[in-house]
């Protein structure tokens, strides 16, 4: 993210922002130049400032007036809900404020791409979900977002694609879709209201499938290499369940799976 954003020279490859070289050999533009906003783990904020003096002070080398600057913070601090407390002093604000606040320095500049550093850590569920709605509206505006985050549960709602790292090196890019189609990751799905659990149980791990009885009318099934649909026309085509509850991998499945898969890889490596 610092290299991105021009806190840090490439050592080897390249970084373009559409059609714009921002990294590579004998390139480096600097962060000012970039249109690039981040947003740091540990961002700084001036507890003893107003939230508008805090925006403020990352334009105090802007060629622009203090009329324009100063309606610059304003549509910053209104963008992330903060023009209420505009004048309130930093060490007064909540945890999710503060993050807020961070957000909106990011954002002075219009930038065509934000970075986002563990934005939810420390953050109750409401004000994380804030901060996700938050960030929706600015992707949905056509802002490109990076966001770093190890709260996989959180974050997968908000994605349209997922990269994951191990050891600095990129195992895996793509949407959910393709990253379940990668990984071969069962489905597993929850039958409930069936009149006779146990004869689904044993057609089904006939067939292949892992299969257990949850209690006398519900069941899980695990369901491998694309057979979700079948089984589904073949149930509802002998029954008529009370539920039925389908489960893909997660995120978080995914992220232990190419983990798992790298740490194979490194064992392997470190051999005599």
């Amino acid at each position: 993210l610092r290299a991105i954003a021009g806190f840090e020279p490439v050592r080897a490859g390249s970084i373009h922002l559409g059609e714009r070289l921002l990294s590579g050999p004998k390139v480096h533009l600097p962060p000012e130049q970039r249109h690039v906003g981040m947003m740091f783990q540990e961002y700084g904020l001036f507890p003893h400032l107003t939230a508008a003096q805090n925006v403020g002070f990352g334009l105090r080398r802007d060629p622009r007036s203090k009329a324009e600057k100063a309606a610059a913070v304003d549509e910053a601090l209104a963008m992330v809900g903060l023009s209420h407390a505009a004048a309130r002093r930093v060490k007064t604000y909540s945890k999710g404020m503060r993050q807020r606040l961070g957000l909106a320095q990011a954002l002075l500049g219009e930038p065509r791409l934000l970075l986002l550093d563990e934005p939810t850590v420390g953050l109750d569920p409401i004000a994380t979900q804030e901060l996700y709605q938050l960030i929706d509206r600015l992707r949905q505006g056509g802002t490109s977002i990076i966001l770093c985050s190890h709260a996989l549960a959180g974050v997968e709602a908000h994605l349209n694609r997922a990269a994951i790292l191990a050891g600095g090196r990129l195992q895996a890019v793509g949407d959910l879709a393709q990253l379940r189609a990668d990984t071969g990751l069962p489905v597993r799905m929850r039958i409930h209201g069936l009149e006779d659990g146990n004869h689904w149980i044993g057609r089904w791990r006939e067939a292949g499938h892992q299969a257990r009885l949850l209690d006398a009318q519900s069941v899980e099934v695990v369901v491998h290499n694309g057979h979700k649909l079948a089984l589904l026309r073949e149930l509802l085509g002998e029954c008529e369940p009370g539920d039925i509850e389908v489960h893909q991998p997660s995120l978080e499945d995914l992220y232990c799976h190419y983990m798992a898969r790298a740490d194979q890889a490194n064992r392997k490596e470190v051999r005599p």
